[in-house]
C-alpha cells in the first residue's frame, strides 16, 4: 500500500457531476483536468458513441477535486460553491451507510493523492457507488441522456490499465476495514508523575473495528506540561498509535489531542449560481475532528534530609543516636512523596538513628518543599548531663526540590568534676557513664582506711606536741 497522505493541508473536494469527456462535446474551456487515467472508449449516451472517459480528478478553485454523480457537466477551475445537504445517489435516494462511510474514509485517506491510479480508481468507487444502475430501470440504455445514465462499472473497471484495476481492489478492501466511526484516546503514564521529569503519554487511533489507525497525522496541546522539543503534531505508528513525551510543569499536566476523522456521511455543496447540469460537491468526505483529553497528577522532585550528630568539642561523629524526623512543629510526622506520614510502628513520627564514624543517617524520598525538624529521642552515652527531655536537642530546615538538607545536631560531652580537699594535695574524684551502689565490702575497707588515717593524724600530733 502506498504512504498515507498526511490529512492536514490536503483537502479534497468531491463533486457532483461528469467525468466523461464526450467527443462531439469537450468539456468547457474553463474546465481543468487534474489526475487520472482516460479509457476508451467512453460509455455511449443520447444514442451517440463515445471516444473515451476521464476518470480522475479537477482542479477547481486550486484544490483537486472528484466527481460522483457521473455524466453531469465538468466543474468550471473557478467555480463557487456554499454547503448543502448530505450526498445521494444521481438518482436522489440515500446512501447506504456502509457505502457513505466508505467515500468519506476514501476521500479523506486518498482525496490528496498524486498516484494517477489511484485517483482513477477512486473516480471508478465513487461513481460505481453513486450511480449504480437500478433494478428495473434500464439505466445502462445508451439512449438515456446524461441525467439518466448509469455508470457501467464493468466496462470502465476493464478499460482501466492492471495498476488501476489493482488500486480499486485496495482502497476497497482499505475501505471496508478502516471506515468510520473512528475513536481516539490518551493514555497517560502509570507511574506518579514528577514536575520537570518526562515521561512517555500515549495516543490511540482506532476503526470501527476496534483496529488501530496507521499513519494518522494527531495535533496535541500541552496544559501545566510541555511537548518535547516543542512538536505538537505526532503520527500513529503500524499499530495506530503514537508516542508524546510531556514534561508537567505544575500539579495538573493535561495532554489533549485532535485527529481528522472521516465523517459518518459526506455533505453536498451546491454552486453559488445554479445552472442545468452543474455539478454539486463535497470537501474531503465532510471529515470531522475527534478530540481526546488525559490527564495526571504531578509532584515536585523529592527531596532528602542528611543528619549528623558531632562532639561539641572534638567534632568526631556520635552513632547510635535515635532522631524522631518531624514537620515544622516537631510534634507532627514529616511527608514522604507520597504525601504520607512518615510513621513508625507506633504510630509517631518514624525515628532514624546514626550510625559509622561521621554520625551520620540521611532519610530519602520525602516530599518538597516541606520543612522539617529532627528531634533527639535519647542521649547517647557519655552525653546525658546535658540533655533535657523538656527541650530536647533539634535542628529544622526546608527540603528543596531535588536537593538535600544538611543539618548537624552538636552534644555536649558529660564534665570530669575536680575536688581539691582543703590543706592537702588535691583529690581527683572520677565520675564513670555508668553510676552503681557500692558493695558492703568496698564501705568496711572505706571506713578501715578512715580509722587508719585519724589514728596517724593522733600519732603525729603526740609527736609534734612531745617535743615542746
Amino acid at each position: 500500500m502506498k504512504s498515507v497522505r498526511a490529512v492536514a493541508g490536503a483537502l479534497a473536494v468531491v463533486l457532483v457531476g461528469t467525468f466523461s469527456l464526450i467527443a462531439a462535446q469537450p468539456a468547457s474551456a474553463a474546465s481543468q483536468q487534474g489526475i487520472g487515467r482516460s479509457v476508451s472508449p467512453g460509455q455511449p449516451y443520447s444514442g451517440r458513441a463515445r471516444s473515451g472517459d476521464w476518470l480522475g480528478s479537477y482542479v477547481v478553485g486550486g484544490q483537486q477535486v472528484f466527481c460522483v454523480s457521473f455524466e453531469l457537466k465538468a466543474p468550471d477551475t473557478d467555480q463557487k460553491y456554499h454547503v448543502g445537504e448530505v450526498l445521494l445517489t444521481k438518482w436522489g435516494d440515500a446512501l447506504p451507510s456502509d457505502i457513505a462511510a466508505n467515500i468519506s474514509y476514501l476521500l479523506l485517506r486518498y482525496g490528496g493523492t498524486t498516484d494517477p491510479d489511484e485517483a482513477a480508481a477512486l473516480a471508478h468507487l465513487l461513481h460505481s457507488w453513486t450511480a449504480a444502475p437500478r433494478d428495473g430501470h434500464d439505466d445502462l440504455n445508451p439512449s438515456k441522456n446524461s441525467s439518466e445514465i448509469g455508470y457501467d462499472a464493468p466496462t470502465h473497471l476493464s478499460e482501466l490499465p492492471a495498476a488501476a484495476r489493482q488500486d480499486v481492489d485496495k482502497l476497497t478492501k482499505d475501505a471496508e476495514a478502516n471506515r468510520g466511526p473512528w475513536t481516539t484516546s490518551i493514555t497517560p503514564p502509570t507511574a506518579d508523575q514528577t514536575i520537570g521529569t518526562t515521561s512517555e503519554w500515549k495516543i490511540s487511533v482506532k476503526n470501527a473495528n476496534g483496529k488501530g489507525m496507521s499513519g494518522i497525522p494527531v495535533t496535541l496541546k500541552a496544559t501545566e506540561a510541555t511537548l518535547d522539543g516543542s512538536k505538537n503534531t505526532v503520527t500513529t505508528g503500524a499499530d495506530g498509535t503514537a508516542t508524546a513525551m510531556l514534561t508537567p510543569t505544575d500539579a495538573k499536566p493535561a495532554l489533549g489531542s485532535t485527529v481528522s476523522a472521516p465523517a459518518d456521511k459526506p455533505y453536498v455543496r451546491i454552486p453559488d449560481v445554479a445552472a442545468d447540469n452543474t455539478q454539486h460537491v463535497v470537501s474531503t468526505g465532510g471529515e470531522k475532528q475527534l478530540t481526546a483529553q488525559g490527564t495526571a497528577k504531578a509532584s515536585t522532585k523529592p527531596g532528602k534530609v542528611s543528619v549528623t550528630k558531632t562532639d561539641a568539642k572534638t567534632g568526631k561523629g556520635i552513632s547510635g543516636v535515635a532522631l524522631r524526623i518531624t514537620g515544622k512543629d516537631k510534634a507532627a510526622a514529616a511527608a514522604g512523596q507520597d504525601g504520607k506520614p512518615l510513621v513508625g510502628a507506633d504510630g509517631k513520627p518514624a525515628v532514624v538513628t546514626t550510625a559509622g564514624d561521621s554520625g551520620t543517617v540521611t532519610v530519602d524520598n520525602l516530599r518538597t518543599p516541606q520543612d522539617i525538624c529532627v528531634v533527639e529521642v535519647s542521649p547517647a552515652p557519655g552525653y546525658g548531663n546535658a540533655f533535657d527531655p523538656g527541650n530536647p536537642p533539634s535542628a529544622c530546615g526546608t527540603i528543596k526540590p531535588g536537593e538535600t538538607l544538611a543539618l548537624e545536631l552538636k552534644n555536649a560531652p558529660n564534665s570530669v568534676p575536680h575536688a581539691i580537699a582543703a590543706g592537702g594535695p588535691p583529690v581527683i574524684q572520677a565520675r564513670g557513664d555508668v553510676v552503681s551502689n557500692p558493695s558492703a565490702g568496698g564501705l568496711a575497707g572505706l571506713a578501715a582506711l578512715a580509722l587508719l588515717g585519724s589514728g596517724l593524724v593522733g600519732l603525729v600530733a603526740r609527736v609534734r606536741f612531745g617535743k615542746r
